[in-house]
């Protein structure tokens, strides 16, 4: 649901707390600073903010994209310098904030989430904030590396749109190459979802129901990350602000329609991954019902020669074959004739 925060005096002083990634508290933050329209652009890279609001000019769109949210006194600073919100300041500093928007007089705070792979290869979610002003927009990335380096490219060539429109736009871009992300993911969980439902048929090991698991942690992951950015565009579609024209709906709802797809795909993974889970635990129970089988035949053919070698196992004395010359021999050549009748009578049954 939109949040409707009235402005409040925006002289910081928050407590600082501990940034939930410890990967970003190794490595610097990072500051560009872009101004453009469609006949002038400016590029920067800043050391501090201490100048940024003397940088921006007013017919032009101001995208300060920062990497790294660890850095407590810049984002304070930041805050102190734009007039923004304190506990803005700490919804971007601490990152593990819920997907939300809020609406403020001066400007739009957005949170998202990204989704990334580590340098072990493993999935991870990154935090986005985004504050959008009037003719400015603020974009705070929690990792590395740069999720938006083709924006940035974008910008510098005047690829496209881009630079004919503004900062609503540039929105929409970062958006939509956020939830392009989402689709390259899922392409290459589609591809390894394939090959281990392949494997699982082919050797249902315990390993592999291990890495079913895990893979439905990491679906589970990315299904966290969309649902609630279902919402947020929806809110952000039929937001009346001045900082959004009536013609960026469009924009919007098509991210929300690609938004949608993710879902379906998500879910769909979902049914697949149940499904594989299903797979193996019958194939398990099969394989048990092999064995179960293999051993009741086994159990069956030696009833009648356990009656038999029960009954001659008895001892006693007036037992007419006992003495016959030929009596261990027939008693044998019997128990073979037994074993051969019920391994035939098993296969016409179809039980072998």
């Amino acid at each position: 649901m939109l949040k409707l925060i009235g402005q409040k005096d925006s002289t910081i002083d928050i407590k600082n707390t501990n940034n939930s990634n410890s990967t970003t508290n190794s490595k610097e933050t990072i500051i560009r600073f872009f101004s453009y329209n469609e006949n002038n652009f400016e590029e920067k890279e800043l050391k501090n903010i201490d100048k940024l609001a003397d940088l921006f000019i007013s017919n032009r769109v101001n995208w300060v994209d920062i990497v790294g949210t660890h850095d407590f006194e810049l984002l304070k600073n930041i805050g102190n310098n734009f007039n923004i919100h304190p506990l803005i300041v700490e919804d971007i500093y601490t990152t593990n904030q819920r997907l939300k928007i809020d609406y403020f007089p001066d400007y739009i705070f957005i949170v998202l989430k990204a989704i990334n792979y580590d340098k072990d290869e493993v999935l991870e979610l990154e935090q986005i904030s985004l504050i959008l002003g009037k003719n400015f927009v603020f974009t705070f990335q929690e990792l590395q590396p740069n999720q938006f380096e083709q924006i940035h490219d974008r910008i510098r060539s005047s690829k496209g749109r881009i630079r004919k429109l503004s900062v609503d736009y540039l929105v929409y871009v970062i958006l939509d190459v956020l939830v392009d992300n989402f689709f390259n993911i899922l392409e290459d969980y589609g591809d390894r979802l394939d090959a281990l439902q392949e494997t699982l048929i082919q050797n249902p090991t315990p390993e592999i129901l291990h890495e079913i698991y895990d893979f439905k942690k990491e679906i589970i992951k990315i299904r966290k990350a969309t649902w609630p950015l279902r919402e947020v565009l929806s809110q952000l579609s039929k937001m009346d602000s001045d900082f959004i024209n009536e013609s960026m709906g469009v924009y919007i709802r098509d991210v929300y329609d690609h938004v949608i797809q993710i879902i379906d795909t998500i879910e769909t993974f979902r049914d697949m991954i149940s499904g594989m889970i299903d797979i193996f635990m019958s194939s398990v129970s099969n394989k048990m019902n092999e064995v179960m089988k293999v051993l009741t035949i086994i159990a069956t053919i030696f009833i009648p020669l356990t009656f038999i070698a029960g009954i001659y196992g008895m001892n006693f004395q007036n037992m007419p074959e006992l003495a016959w010359k030929w009596g261990y021999l027939s008693i044998v050549c019997v128990m073979v004739v037994i074993v051969i009748g019920m391994i035939i009578f098993f296969r016409r049954k179809k039980w072998l």
